[in-house]
């Protein structure tokens, strides 16, 4: 079983670039962040037409949005929201057929705007309570479970280019960082991108469309790929592709892929 995760920046505008991995990669499952359509003009022909007969899309207008495309059969699982405001940053599906039981939920957890400051920054307080009632739910998962999906932070010190400049930037913050962690003991998840990439080892999945990244290479680990602790030995592999940064007007993120035995 091999699952991919991507943060796609618009489905519908790089519709073509996800064929192509979808082609090249193979991937059984894939799950796509930031979408930004709603449902009802999800791009469903490409994904028919390459075999994903299986979707589900949780999307809106403009911003956001998740959805789950599969050639292995699944049933909608579950819509949190965990922004507690509407926006469409969830959804969980469980796997029929080969990986029977298994649960895949695909989250787009709020960036958290420019200032790490609660007080003088709404966003980042959203982000905070975000993540605390992801791990209010997380502490009562009892279903192996793999959870992808852009976390917007990047946790370790080698997970982003310079450690001590990005203290204080968002995504890499003492507190964004201890609140993850939370998230993480709630149920004992497995990142796989240390499990087969261990620190310090390069892993970044994101670059800023500032900076020209193949010089500077000014990369943060935001996205990732978390298993239950029944699920992670079932893990067999995990790579990124990181040649889709260089595609033509490509996603800021790059895909994810974990192959497991189930």
């Amino acid at each position: 079983m091999k699952i991919a995760t991507w943060n796609i920046n618009s489905v519908r505008l790089r519709i073509d670039q996800v064929e192509r991995l979808l082609t090249e990669q193979a991937p059984d499952v894939l799950c796509l962040q930031e979408i930004k359509v709603a449902e009802h003009l999800f791009p469903h022909e490409m994904f028919e037409r390459l075999g994903y007969t299986h979707r589900a899309i949780h999307g809106q207008k403009g911003y956001h949005g998740v959805a789950t495309v599969s050639k292995v059969p699944f049933r909608d699982f579950s819509k949190h929201d965990w922004q507690d405001n509407g926006e469409a940053r969830h959804i969980g599906v469980e796997l029929l057929g080969p990986g029977q039981g298994m649960i895949l939920e695909n989250v787009y957890i709020p960036a958290g705007g420019d200032v790490a400051d609660r007080e003088v920054n709404p966003k980042f307080g959203q982000k905070l309570d975000f993540l605390e009632r992801m791990t209010r739910w997380a502490d009562a998962i009892d279903r192996p479970t793999l959870i992808v999906g852009d976390f917007n932070i990047a946790p370790l010190e080698c997970d982003v280019y310079d450690h001590k400049a990005l203290l204080k930037v968002v995504s890499h913050t003492p507190v964004e960082v201890e609140t993850l962690k939370r998230f993480q003991d709630a149920h004992g998840w497995e990142d796989m991108g240390r499990r087969f990439i261990p620190a310090p080892e390069r892993n970044y999945s994101w670059w800023s469309y500032r900076s020209y990244w193949r010089q500077k290479d000014q990369g943060r680990r935001l996205d990732h790929m978390w298993a239950s602790p029944e699920l992670a030995p079932q893990a067999r592999g995990h790579h990124f592709v990181e040649e889709t940064r260089r595609w033509e007007q490509p996603s800021d993120h790059i895909p994810l892929v974990t192959e497991f035995e189930l």
